[in-house]
């Protein structure tokens, strides 16, 4: 492959909080030409490339829905048409949904959007593009989960599962394309400052972290910048916590 081939980070939920940090420090540490992929705000994802250009990165924003096949289908095929010999090396994995209640009281409406947006959504993508990075001989898949998929969290058992079975198939999957200098890893956020987290107590729950404070998203990004950069190429198969010590 020729040095000067032009090369490609594709961002899931890429336009606010967690994703959002992770494309712009994508841009600050690596040479990535940055695919943004949003689902319906077009205006965050449109602010978040700004955000990327206005420090010296380049990329574009992509619209499709990750758990609806034939939609990332369409429009990944599209794109490559549109790119011929352009390789999307990296692939990073952060759409993902919260629809919090007790177990008793949830629906097939609580359950399945949050089942399909990580777990659907990681096979869509990643099956998809995985052919091409295994041709490339060089890849790095990198899966947001949580500390809710490792040790289970009450009132999240939709999402527990849903990152629970992330975390299984990344470890399958790493050891199915290691040979070819793809790794797959995912990380596992605990508290972070975010939209999603931005209903829950803060004052009350810091007290069960040993580092006394939510993490922020930047401190995420660099793991994920890390995972992305070729520095990483002996590491696959894992689940790197980024918790404050709540869960290891």
């Amino acid at each position: 492959m020729s040095e000067n081939t032009k090369k490609c980070a594709l961002i899931t939920g890429g336009s606010r909080g967690i994703g959002r940090a992770i494309c712009l420090q994508l841009a600050k540490d690596l040479s990535y030409h940055l695919i943004i992929n949003y689902k319906g705000n077009k205006a965050a994802a449109e602010e978040t490339l700004k955000l990327v250009e206005e420090i010296g990165g380049s990329g574009e924003i992509m619209q499709f829905d990750v758990v609806n096949e034939s939609d990332v289908k369409q429009k990944l095929d599209d794109w490559h048409a549109n790119n011929e010999g352009v390789v999307i090396e990296v692939i990073v994995n952060n759409a993902g949904i919260t629809k919090d209640m007790l177990f008793m009281w949830m629906t097939q409406k609580d359950w399945a959007p949050v089942i399909d947006t990580s777990l659907q959504g990681f096979f869509n993508v990643t099956n998809h593009l995985i052919q091409k990075l295994l041709v490339n001989k060089y890849g790095r898949v990198i899966n947001l989960v949580s500390v809710s998929g490792l040790k289970g969290t009450p009132g999240q058992t939709n999402y527990s599962a849903a990152k629970g079975a992330v975390i299984g198939a990344t470890k399958a999957l790493a050891q199915e394309v290691a040979k070819r200098n793809v790794t797959v890893n995912a990380v596992a956020p605990g508290f972070i400052k975010t939209d999603m987290t931005g209903e829950l107590d803060e004052k009350q729950l810091k007290k069960l972290i040993p580092s006394n404070r939510f993490g922020e998203a930047e401190e995420v990004a660099h793991l994920v910048s890390f995972l992305a950069s070729d520095k990483s190429s002996y590491i696959t198969g894992e689940v790197i916590n980024i918790n404050g010590g709540i869960y290891s």
